[in-house]
């Protein structure tokens, strides 16, 4: 197989076609094959992070099989989708990403303007990612055996948390000694009888439920405190405590539950070839991803069929069938405040408590079917103690014993037929078929945990998506007086997608293991669904150029959509571009070190239809029984004036080719001016509803991209080669409702014309008074209303909320990487990063509680820099278990840090053997390599990844995965 990689310097994939990358007016980027084939990703949107300009990647859920979130040149919308269009060999694409085996994909293009998505009307605002995937070119079979096997461990570290469980009691300690000597000085004693008295109560309370942890792990000799007057662990002290009955001993719960064992395997087999007009490409692959808990994983099996034959000289015909099967088990609750989620309570229990039960021996205990006991923390099912933090659950035992999963069966065909009618004039029409079902399965034990009780739950789920895609093609290409060449392109397109699904679910089960509803008898419960979306559209574009030099193009799209009321279903999209290729010129032709100069520049409309919402024009009721009668809610208020968003799209610039083709790229400025945003208007609960959607308003988001390549050294044996892409945006709101007087609070962020889209509004923290409490700042006004002085208070709920910052996007984000090569060895390093971003770091703000809003769960190592009076020099507030010292964590700007991270995505090693030796073997090539992917991360602070979200950070979701394998690729 001769691969288009190998072209793609001059054609380029566009929409419904190709074009040569020096007549091209649009903006796009190509991610070759080689690049996608480097990065162990189960899902394939990975592979952009930091290898396109424009280009944001974030991925909130590190569970093998998920996808990244990709936006291209800003967020162009308040409550609509801001995710790009996925086209997959011409064919717009609703399934799951991951069904698509990424040793399949040949390239990966990125349209970013008008001029090179108009023609995707109502679906290309946010942009288009056009998958291609691999084809054969006629000439001997080639065979080809990927292998790799590898681990995956977590990428990203805990926080610095406190890990000794006498610093964490000693920390404690303070809090209760602060809140008791205060208190008692309230009171009426002197300062030595508060201290006293103080450290006589925080002894008593600190394994007690009365303040403290709820569990002993200390023996403590008798007639002793636990914690002395100096404030430190008694040294008589044991870790470890019996009550007769138990043993309790501190475990580390992220070393006990993630899965350091896993493995990751791949194997690809690929055929391709061709003769006698028929070309074809075959493949197989399976892919087990572990996951680094127990019970996550992804397995996927693939195949794949693309063939074309010429049956006549103006006949062609096609197919590209592709079928996946994969099973992927994602643990539930693992993301949020749940009690189930691993990546929760591991990270934020406090470093006191067992994680299993033992007997007064010490030993770790089994039940009577050998199954391991996990402390759940509860004194009526487990131990003796009442654990403060998540008591009654244990993710551990949730990890082992409860089940869940969802195994897919995804078929996507396209078949096709191309006539030449005249010289230049071809006629193409394409159907193309996909379906997937999906069914899942839920088990929560009925042995331990919050279901015990009710003897577990199951839950079994089915889904169907359909999907239908024709298009009809006719293009007509010429060439007159050897200087002017004319493309043009028409066509019909119509695209309907039909979801439905079927959920069930059932209490008390009778065999604990068995994933069917009819395994549990109570409480049974069922839901079902459906919908279809449809789009009809009519297409047309004209390209022409004359001698090569100077190019023009117009595209105009005409579409309809089912999410529209039939008056605002129709919406006309368009572009116009232009590019001069100036290096072609008489008075540049002394300047032999251009290869390529060109300027362009375009300016186009695209819609967007994806508003979350299928029949927004309809209002949308939930039935519910009552009393055996019939009763209808409103669930969703409809707005039939309902329309498009539209995104308003101008771009200019100027590739280059320098020195021999040594030193080639691309810088461009761009304006995305976003109109008729959707936004839900808030209305009087009175009216029955709470909110409207409509559209209002205006966002636009603007920059530069550079984009640069470069040869440093191209010799015999050895070559050098690296690149860099950087991307400057800014982001500004021109227009809201007017209802909304040009302000619009929503939660902790503010939208304000004419200032960025995204800024907090929340307090702003002005460190400590005299005696260590928190302080923020607040308007003083006169009775005008006037703010005439800005003061500060310790009451967190009266000071002033303030916009925090400007902008807390990232102003630049990118990537680089480097290349080298000698003889057969090649080594390949890639990195990502962003700067000038803000974000909120709630993890951080979670773990710098002052214990009474957090009594049982972990601390940061800075709250050992807290207020005290011999430590004035901090703005840590004291540590004191009182109302007002849990307002340490309310919500302002303390918490606002900088999202400026920069990641080592990937590092690729391999040699290629000599051909003398694999020709005696009978193989063409074969090369052995190592590839490890999300090796490290620096940031602001430890443990904090800005890639998990773009304003906040993860809810504890996930961690992301970093992997590391070998393997071997052997082509006959």
């Amino acid at each position: 197989m001769k691969s288009d990689s190998e072209m793609l310097e001059e054609v380029m994939v566009v929409a419904y076609g190709t074009a040569k990358k020096s007549a091209f007016t649009g903006s796009a980027s190509t991610i070759k094959s080689e690049k996608i084939a480097a990065v162990q990703t189960s899902n394939v949107t990975d592979a952009l992070a930091g290898q396109v300009a424009g280009v944001q990647v974030t991925k909130s859920n590190g569970q093998p099989g998920s996808g990244s979130s990709v936006r291209i040149r800003g967020i162009g919308s308040f409550s609509a989708s801001n995710t790009p269009l996925y086209v997959v060999d011409g064919i717009p694409y609703d399934g799951d990403i991951a069904a698509i085996n990424t040793q399949d994909i040949e390239s990966m293009t990125v349209l970013k303007d008008a001029a090179a998505n108009a023609l995707y009307g109502a679906r290309g605002a946010n942009g288009v990612v056009i998958i291609t995937t691999k084809k054969g070119t006629t000439g001997e079979a080639r065979i080809t055996l990927d292998a790799k096997w590898g681990t995956n461990r977590r990428a990203v570290p805990q926080y610095e948390m406190i890990k000794s469980p006498s610093t964490y009691y000693e920390t404690m300690y303070r809090g209760l000694y602060n809140a008791s000597y205060d208190s008692a000085v309230r009171g009426g004693s002197t300062p030595e009888q508060a201290a006293t008295s103080a450290h006589a109560s925080a002894n008593a309370n600190i394994f007690t439920g009365e303040g403290g942890v709820g569990y002993q792990v200390y023996t403590v000799p008798d007639g002793q405190y636990f914690i002395g007057r100096n404030g430190r662990v008694n040294p008589n002290a044991t870790l470890g405590y019996s009550d007769g009955q138990y043993f309790y001993t501190p475990d580390n719960w992220t070393d006990e539950l993630l899965d350091d064992s896993n493995l990751r395997q791949e194997y690809n087999l690929t055929m391709s070839g061709g003769k006698d007009g028929l070309t074809y490409y075959a493949s197989l692959g399976y892919l087990d991803d572990s996951g680094i808990i127990p019970g996550s994983a992804f397995t996927r099996y693939s195949a794949r069929l693309k063939t074309d034959y010429q049956m006549k000289k103006w006949l062609k015909v096609g197919m590209n069938a592709s079928f996946t099967h994969y099973d992927s088990q994602a643990p539930g609750e693992q993301e949020g405040l749940s009690s189930g989620n691993m990546f929760y309570v591991a990270d934020m229990i406090a470093p006191v408590y067992p994680l299993y039960m033992r007997d007064a021996s010490g030993n770790i205990m089994k039940d009577n079917y050998g199954r391991t006991r996990y402390d759940y923390g509860d004194s009526k099912t487990s131990t003796n103690f009442d654990r403060e933090f998540m008591s009654q659950s244990n993710p551990g035992s949730a990890l082992q014993l409860d089940k869940s999963n969802y195994a897919a069966n995804i078929f996507n065909g396209q078949f096709y037929g191309e006539i030449e009618f005249l010289e230049g004039l071809k006629g193409r029409a394409s159907l193309s078929y996909f379906v997937d079902d999906t069914r899942g399965s839920d088990l929560v034990n009925p042995f331990y945990g919050q279901y015990a009780e009710l003897g577990g739950v199951v839950g079994v789920s089915h889904s169907r998506t359909t999907a239908i895609n024709s298009q009809y093609l006719l293009t007509y290409k010429k060439s007159f007086a050897h200087d002017h060449n004319l493309d043009v392109l028409a066509g019909y397109e119509f695209y309907k997608l039909k979801a439905q699904s079927l959920s069930g679910s059932k209490y008390n089960l009778y065999n604990p293991f068995i994933t069917e509803l009819n395994n549990a008898i109570n409480n049974p419960s069922t839901s079902s669904s459906a919908g279809t979306y449809a789009t009809i559209g009519y297409l047309a574009r004209i390209q022409y150029d004359y001698q090569e030099k100077y190019f023009a193009s117009a595209s105009f799209r005409r579409d309809a959509s089912s999410r529209f009321h039939k008056d605002n279903r129709w919406g006309n999209f368009w572009s116009v571009g232009a590019s001069w290729v100036m290096n072609k010129e008489e008075f540049m032709s002394d300047l032999t070190w251009i290869n390529l100069l060109k300027v362009k520049a375009s300016y186009g409309v695209q819609g967007n239809d994806n508003i979350l919402n299928d029949y927004a024009y309809v209002d949308q009721y939930s039935l519910s029984n009552d009393n055996d009668n019939q009763s209808l809610v409103l669930g969703y208020k409809a707005n039939k004036d309902l329309t498009w968003e539209s995104s308003h799209n101008f771009n200019i610039g100027i590739d280059f080719e320098l020195f021999d083709r040594r030193l080639n790229g691309t810088v461009e400025y761009f304006n995305r001016q976003t109109e008729d945003m959707l936004y839900y208007k808030p209305i009087p609960s009175s009216m029955g509803y709470s909110r409207v959607p409509m559209n209002m308003g205006s966002v636009r988001n603007n920059g530069l991209e550079i984009d640069m390549n470069g040869i440093i050294i191209d010799g015999k044996d050895f070559s050098w080669s690296a690149n860099v892409n950087a991307t400057f945006l800014k982001n500004k709101i021109l227009k809201l409702h007017p209802d909304l007087n040009g302000e619009w609070i929503s939660g902790t962020y503010i939208y304000r014309e004419g200032e960025p889209m995204y800024q907090f509004y929340i307090r702003k923290y002005a460190g400590l008074n005299e005696t260590g409490d928190a302080t923020w700042y607040k308007d003083v006004k006169d009775e005008a209303g006037n703010v005439v002085d800005v003061t500060t208070t310790t009451d967190w709920s009266s000071a002033t909320r303030y916009a925090q910052g400007g902008n807390i996007m990232p102003k630049v984000y990118g990537g680089f990487g480097t290349q080298f090569k000698y003889k057969g060895i090649d080594l390949s390093v890639t990195f990502s990063y962003q700067l000038g971003g803000h974000l909120y770091d709630s993890r951080y703000a979670s773990l710098m509680h002052n214990g009474t809003s957090g009594v049982g769960q972990n601390w940061h190592r800075d709250i050992l820099k807290a207020w005290t009076p011999e430590n004035t020099n901090t703005d840590v507030p004291r540590l004191v278990y009182t109302a007002q010292g849990s307002l340490a964590t309310a919500t302002s700007d303390r918490f606002v840090t900088s999202s400026n991270y920069l990641s080592l995505q990937n590092i690729s090693i391999g040699y290629t053997l000599p051909k003398s030796w694999t020709r005696n073997l009978l193989m063409e090539s074969v090369r052995i390599y190592g590839v490890a992917d999300n090796l490290a991360l620096w940031s602001k602070r430890k443990g904090l990844d800005p890639r998990m979200g773009l304003m906040t950070t993860n809810d504890y979701t996930y961690s992301l995965i970093r992997s590391i394998s070998g393997g071997i690729t052997v082509t006959f």
